[in-house]
């Protein structure tokens, strides 16, 4: 089975942290994203991966090349212009029409069981099965509604806030983003043009009667499309080994700095005396002596001539989140 990885999207809103790269390039715990995802596929026996590309798509190709080094080939999909993610599967159709594929998010770490979602898939003998979660925090994902006989039946808006002790076996469901696809699937996919499959390609399907099936997961998932959702995730795992801050390679820290809760990239000084709470720090990043930071994203200010937002604060531009 082939496997597809998405990671053709601008990045915006996990900005500046994308400023020099693909969203799916961000180092998390030291490792870009897109490997985790490959080593995460590799566990399951994919071998042949296809990564669609827009934004800086070099920064994938330098850390994935050609695949070898996890024994598997990939093949890179260019995208001059963002196709979404129905049309990012059109692009490439000739290479996912001999059998059952799977598609799975550029920007999410998880463990969920690719092995009992696809025999569950085999089971239904459906033309898709998404892989849903309970959305028990009633986080900003979009529903999915789910019948009694586990299809799903339509994609909604944003789930409401509830009291805390609303039981979880009320909450929402929510696409994580991974999906198992059969070919057949092109026959409702417009050719040649911008579509996404929740909104343009699946509600086609299932008003035609075919069934997309719902796989309910339990497991990790965590989505990292914004720097608090990033850090967060990140802070979730550093807890477990009893860690408050993580530093990349090359990264000094000078006496009396205190730093916590927060992300530090490769090459980063942190001046004398320094403070730095829920702070992800970039690549080659200087913090000068005596700062004092909350809940910043730091970037070096000559990644961004034009900056969307934050303030530019000698070689460093500064990014509240």
């Amino acid at each position: 089975m082939r496997a597809m990885i998405l990671a053709a999207g601008l990045g915006t809103r996990l900005w500046p942290l994308t400023a020099d790269r693909a969203k799916a390039a961000v180092p998390f715990l030291n490792k870009p994203i897109i490997v985790h995802i490959i080593e995460y596929l590799k566990r399951y026996g994919f071998t042949d991966v296809i990564i669609n590309l827009h934004h800086q798509g070099e920064s994938i190709r330098r850390v994935v090349g050609d695949g070898s080094a996890w024994g598997m080939h990939v093949f890179y999909s260019e995208e001059p212009e963002i196709l979404g993610t129905g049309g990012a599967l059109d692009k490439v159709r000739h290479l996912l029409q001999e059998g059952t594929f799977l598609v799975i998010n550029g920007k999410i770490i998880t463990d969920i069981d690719l092995h009992a979602v696809c025999d569950a898939h085999r089971r239904h003998a459906a033309l898709a099965t998404l892989v849903l979660m309970k959305n028990v925090r009633r986080e900003r994902f979009s529903t999915v509604e789910v019948d009694g006989d586990g299809s799903i039946v339509r994609f909604g808006g944003m789930p409401s806030p509830v009291p805390d002790e609303t039981p979880s076996d009320h909450a929402p469901l929510f696409f994580t983003g991974i999906q198992v696809v059969e070919p057949e699937i092109f026959d409702f996919i417009p050719r040649g043009v911008f579509s996404h499959t929740t909104v343009d390609v699946y509600p086609r399907a299932i008003a035609c009667g075919r069934r997309i099936a719902a796989y309910i997961a339990e497991g990790q998932w965590y989505e990292l499309s914004t720097p608090a959702r990033y850090l967060n995730a990140s802070l979730a795992f550093l807890r477990r080994e009893g860690r408050s801050f993580l530093a990349g390679e090359g990264t000094l820290i000078e006496d009396d700095a205190e730093v916590r809760e927060s992300i530090l990239w490769e090459r980063v000084r942190i001046g004398k005396g320094a403070r730095l709470q829920h702070c992800i720090i970039g690549d080659d990043v200087t913090i000068p002596s005596g700062s004092d930071l909350r809940r910043v994203a730091v970037v070096r200010a000559a990644l961004c001539p034009s900056p969307l937002a934050g303030t530019i604060a000698g070689q460093n531009l500064l990014v509240p989140f």
